[in-house]
């Protein structure tokens, strides 16, 4: 459900509710909405870190962030973006979506590291990878059962999707190869800090993200709270928000819900048993998973 994709198309009079960074103000009251961080151009930018771990740590701050992707930053934002000191951007969007919407530097200075979650087009595919962003193969899917309506009109913004639960299932049988290589980019030497990114940053990057804070051992709670914060980030609880796709097609986007995140998940604890099952069995190994660990949480007490 990759969202209000690159070039958003904003409901009549929602220009001057945002920001720069297309941070919508209504939203400043969300809960957690003050993680959010407002850089020029780039959206539902925040810190994966925070959050207290089952072992008595705490993910560390200023380690790992997920955003939306950098094709609109602006010179201004990328003035901003350099106090975070980034050494890694993980891109997981298609090569499609990054050549139409390709990030820009600025003359930054980080590794930008490609790492599609979902897999080439494939027409043959269960479901057919019409797109590399689950958002807009679930408009196809939707489209296909209903004819077309899921996309046009302006029905309920907050309405489920049917494609997209279809792709959530489908990202937890896939995405495992591509989400490992996530993890070793991240814990490569001097590769943090780093930002984690696709699109818009709520879909690929929400389970991604949420698999990484799994395995860290934040709790459920928490992890369901940083996943469903891309609504604020995004503008999406409010008026339907609509995208271009990279076929040029206009669709509406629709928020995250805590159902999605939930099917993921338990699709992964069904057939793994838990999240870190489901990384050793796509190749992560026991200590790629300590140095992980040893990377992102800190401990009471000691330096890091």
């Amino acid at each position: 459900m990759e969202t209000t994709e690159q070039h958003p198309t904003p409901p009549d009079g929602q220009d001057q509710d945002q920001d720069r960074a297309g941070h919508d103000h209504r939203y400043r009251d969300h809960p957690g909405a003050e993680r959010l961080i407002d850089v020029p151009g780039l959206r539902n930018l925040r810190d994966a870190g925070g959050f207290a771990t089952s072992d008595g740590g705490r993910v560390g701050l200023g380690l790992l962030y997920r955003s939306a992707s950098l094709c609109e930053l602006s010179p201004d934002g990328a003035a901003r973006l350099a106090a975070l000191g980034l050494r890694t951007v993980v891109d997981l969007r298609s090569a499609e979506e990054a050549g139409y919407w390709p990030n820009q530097r600025h003359d930054l200075d980080f590794e930008l590291v490609s790492l599609p979650t979902l897999p080439p087009f494939d027409a043959n595919a269960e479901p057919a990878a019409v797109s590399g962003n689950p958002e807009t193969a679930a408009g196809e899917i939707a489209d296909s059962v209903n004819g077309g309506s899921v996309n046009g009109g302006d029905g309920d913004a907050a309405a489920t999707v049917p494609g997209l639960e279809v792709m959530y299932a489908y990202m937890a049988d896939t995405a495992g190869p591509p989400i490992v290589a996530c993890i070793r980019r991240l814990i490569a030497p001097g590769a943090l800090p780093a930002l984690v990114h696709c699109a818009v940053g709520k879909d690929r990057t929400g389970v991604t993200v949420a698999v990484v804070l799994s395995v860290l051992g934040v709790s459920t709670a928490d992890i369901d709270a940083d996943y469903t914060l891309s609504n604020a980030g995004l503008g999406l609880l409010g008026e339907p928000v609509h995208y271009l796709d990279e076929h040029g097609v206009r669709r509406r986007s629709r928020p995250v819900h805590h159902a999605l995140l939930a099917l993921f998940l338990d699709r992964v604890h069904r057939r793994h048993g838990s999240t870190a099952d489901f990384l050793h069995h796509h190749g992560l190994t026991a200590q790629e998973l300590r140095r992980l660990r040893g990377l992102l949480v800190t401990r009471p007490g000691a330096g890091h």
